[in-house]
C-alpha cells in the first residue's frame, strides 16, 4: 500500500487520522515509522510527489490507485499514474470522459480493458440506487433533484471571492448557497434509460456532514405511496443490500453520521400528490458512504481484472 500527498508530512497524516472533528477519534492505532504511515499494524509508504507521473508506485505494488485530488479528473491527466507502474486508476469524482460506476447500479458494464474510472460523485451515489428501484418498477418519466448538502473544504468559511460563480464565494457557515451539480444528468450515463430525463440542483447548507436527496418525478406507471415504499424495502432488503437503505423511523441529518449506506430512503418523509407524482427523500453520509463504495468498487474491479 502506498499513498502521496505533496502538501503534509507523515507525522501530520498521524494527527489528521487520529483526531477528526466529525466522525470522531480513530478507534485503531496509527503511528509515523520512518517514512511509512502504520496504521492497525499495517505499514503504507508515503510519498510527496506533486508531478503523479514522478510517483513509483510499482515500488510498493500499489495496483490500484485512488485519484482523490480532485484535478486529474479527466482520462488523460488520470493515466499519469499507470507510467508509476499503477494497474487501474479509480477517480473519486466525476470525470468528463472516464467510465462512471455505481455500486448496486451499473457494475456489470465494467470490463478489464478500463485503464481508468470514475466512482461518480456522493450525490451521484445516493440518487442512482434509488432511481434505479424506482425506474425499474414504475417507470421514470421525468424528474428534478435537489439535494441539500452539507458543507465541503471547496467553500468559503468567510465571504470572499470566487471566480466566476459569485453565490459560491459567501461565507459557508453563515448561509444557504443555492448551487449547481451534475449529480442528476450523470444518472442518465449509469442508467441510460433515464438519460435526459432528470436534472436538478443544490443547496449548500452549514452543517459540517450528512446530505439529503429530494428527487421529484412522475411516473409512467400509477403506484401508490405505499406501494413504492414496498418496492424500495424489498431491493434494501434484498439485491441492494449494503447499498440502498430503508428508515422508517423519525430521523434526522445527524442519525446518518458514518453510515456506510450510498442512500437512505426515509418512508416517513415523502409525500404524494397523486399516484403518478411524488417527492422521494434518501439521506447519505456524503463522506463515509462514499468512501465505502470507492473500496467496494475497486473490489470488483480486482474480481474481474
Amino acid at each position: 500500500m502506498q499513498v502521496n500527498d505533496p502538501f503534509i508530512d507523515v507525522d501530520y497524516m498521524v494527527y489528521l487520522f487520529k483526531f477528526d472533528s466529525t466522525h470522531g477519534r480513530f478507534k485503531g492505532t496509527v503511528t509515523a515509522e520512518a517514512g511509512f504511515l502504520v496504521v492497525n499494524g499495517q505499514k503504507i509508504k508515503v510519498f510527496s510527489e506533486r508531478d503523479p507521473a514522478n510517483i513509483n508506485w510499482a515500488s510498493a505494488g500499489a495496483e490500484y490507485i485512488v485519484e482523490s485530488t480532485g484535478v486529474f479528473t479527466t482520462i488523460d491527466k488520470a493515466s499519469v499514474h499507470l507510467k508509476g507502474g499503477a494497474k487501474k486508476v479509480i477517480i473519486s469524482a466525476p470525470s468528463a470522459d472516464a467510465p462512471m460506476f455505481v455500486c448496486g447500479v451499473n457494475l456489470e458494464a465494467y470490463s478489464p480493458d478500463m485503464k481508468v474510472v470514475s466512482n461518480a460523485s456522493c450525490t451521484t451515489n445516493c440518487l442512482a440506487p434509488l432511481a434505479k428501484v424506482i425506474n425499474d418498477n414504475f417507470e421514470i418519466v421525468e424528474g428534478l433533484m435537489t439535494t441539500v448538502h452539507a458543507t465541503t473544504a471547496t467553500q468559503k468559511t468567510v465571504d470572499g471571492p470566487s471566480g466566476k460563480l459569485w453565490r459560491d464565494g459567501r461565507g459557508a457557515a453563515q448561509n444557504i448557497i443555492p448551487a449547481s451539480t451534475g449529480a442528476a444528468k450523470a444518472v442518465g450515463k449509469v442508467i441510460p434509460a433515464l438519460n435526459g430525463k432528470l436534472t436538478g440542483m443544490a443547496f449548500r447548507v452549514p452543517t459540517p456532514n450528512v446530505s439529503v436527496v429530494d428527487l421529484t418525478v412522475r411516473l409512467g406507471k400509477g403506484a401508490s405511496y405505499d406501494e413504492i415504499k414496498a418496492k424500495v424495502q424489498e431491493a434494501a432488503n434484498g439485491p441492494l443490500k449494503g447499498i440502498l437503505g430503508y428508515t422508517d423511523e423519525e430521523v434526522v441529518s445527524t442519525d446518518f453520521l458514518s453510515d456506510t449506506h450510498s442512500s437512505v430512503f426515509d418512508a416517513k418523509a415523502g409525500i404524494s400528490l397523486n399516484d403518478k407524482f411524488v417527492k422521494l427523500i434518501s439521506w447519505y453520509d456524503n463522506e463515509f458512504g462514499y468512501s465505502n463504495r470507492v473500496i467496494d468498487l475497486i473490489k470488483y474491479m480486482q474480481t474481474k481484472d
